[in-house]
């Protein structure tokens, strides 16, 4: 039992830490391109669209990999392997 919360866990933080890093490449990238004179947060262009993009990635990317492994699981069990 223990096992399985520390492995869902890291699950977890690695969602997150990818979601931030390619929500943050992500956000620059458009700021940089095609937003260059929005501004947030006290900075603008792609620094602010980069925040945006870090902070949207690393709230959405777990949840949905949470989403995907819960389904995954339930398909493993379904089929009985």
């Amino acid at each position: 039992m223990v096992r399985k919360t520390l492995v869902f866990l890291l699950k977890l933080l690695l969602f997150i830490i990818l979601g931030f890093l390619l929500g943050l490449i992500a956000g620059a990238y458009i700021g940089g391109n095609f937003l260059t004179s929005f501004e947030f947060n006290g900075v603008r262009g792609y620094e602010a669209t980069g925040q945006i993009g870090a902070f949207a990635g690393a709230v959405l990317s777990p949840v949905l990999g949470y989403y995907f492994t819960r389904k995954r699981r339930k398909k493993r069990v379904h089929h009985g392997t």
